[in-house]
């Protein structure tokens, strides 16, 4: 018999977030090192793209990914340590910018209240 593919938290460790952005979706996962010093999944999540969300720039999907990620993972990462991990290096901007992207602006703000 082979191990589950998830494995079930232990809040006692701190978790990595990891979300992507397609053109036509979302993902993410919740993982956690185990005692074989290998991440593995807790939880995997997908959301397929509306029309109108699949016409934003790379920048809002990916900010987006990390937003809906936040809100779904709720219960796993609040008041719990936990590191996020994405490819779009053009979003660490976010934590120190006033700009002038209102949608944006606004997840930036959700993130913080979400974390």
């Amino acid at each position: 018999m082979s191990e589950p593919v998830l494995r079930a938290p232990d809040f006692d460790k701190p978790f990595l977030v990891t979300t992507d952005a397609s053109e036509r979706g979302v993902g993410a996962v919740l993982m956690q090192e185990g005692p074989d010093q290998e991440f593995h999944p807790v939880v995997f999540l997908s959301k397929k793209l509306s029309e109108k969300e699949s016409n934003w720039s790379v920048s809002e999907k990916e900010c987006y990914a990390i937003v809906y990620t936040l809100e779904k993972l709720r219960p796993y990462v609040w008041g719990w340590h936990f590191h996020l991990q994405t490819d779009h290096a053009a979003l660490q901007w976010l934590h120190t910018t006033t700009g002038n992207n209102k949608k944006l602006i606004r997840w930036n703000k959700l993130s913080k209240i979400l974390i």
